[in-house]
């Protein structure tokens, strides 16, 4: 067990550091201790949520965010493919779509997003930043669990509602759950589009989405 704990501590350092090669050997230093593969997620999961703690206490920055997200990309892309073929893997079919809505081009908080979907189990359709309406329409109407739209600026916060009323009118809007975050958005105007789930953060986002379970 011991040495199982020191070969976490070493994931979670190449982790931080966010170097591929590093993070590669890491991971199969562990697979090849026998670590269960879903061991090894779950520590990620672990380590996710406190660097998510120090990060929103303002003791790390985003810089070492922004590196242990591309590190779990790396670590994930190794992993994800064993995890599936785990009859056990969880959240088990449910598929998540996210993308910063048209107009506007900033990713950071979305990258985020991805990167906690991910690690949680989830099957995420990263659609970019600059998404035009129909690409989320598209997303829903081929069964996305949930719908996650990011807007970091005041000029496309309205965005959010088109797509909302695009999903009412094509009679879809029950079939997802829809989730809304970015910079200007508030608690107050995604109760005002109807939104399902607004995060402040990518961490408060995720909690929020293990309360839905399957979805609606």
């Amino acid at each position: 067990m011991e040495e199982h704990t020191l070969q976490l501590k070493e994931l979670k350092k190449a982790l931080m550091g966010g170097k591929a090669s590093d993070i590669e050997t890491a991971v199969n230093d562990c697979l090849g201790a026998g670590i269960d593969v879903r061991v090894i997620i779950k520590s990620i999961q672990k380590d996710m949520c406190d660097v998510g703690i120090q990060f929103e206490k303002g003791r790390i920055f985003l810089p070492q965010m922004l590196a242990m997200a591309a590190g779990i990309q790396s670590a994930m892309s190794i992993l994800r493919p064993m995890l599936e073929k785990s009859e056990s893997s969880e959240p088990k079919g449910q598929v998540v779509a996210i993308g910063t809505v048209q107009g506007d081009v900033h990713d950071i908080g979305k990258n985020i997003c991805v990167m906690l979907f991910t690690v949680s189990g989830y099957e995420v359709h990263d659609l970019g930043r600059d998404v035009p309406m129909d690409d989320f329409v598209q997303q829903v109407e081929e069964g996305a669990t949930y719908l996650g739209m990011s807007s970091l600026m005041t000029t496309t916060m309205m965005t959010l509602k088109d797509v909302i009323d695009e999903l009412d009118s094509r009679k879809i809007r029950g079939s997802t759950v829809v989730m809304v975050g970015g910079a200007p958005v508030t608690q107050a105007f995604a109760d005002k589009i109807c939104a399902d789930i607004y995060g402040e953060t990518a961490f408060e986002t995720i909690t929020k989405m293990r309360y839905w379970g399957g979805g609606r």
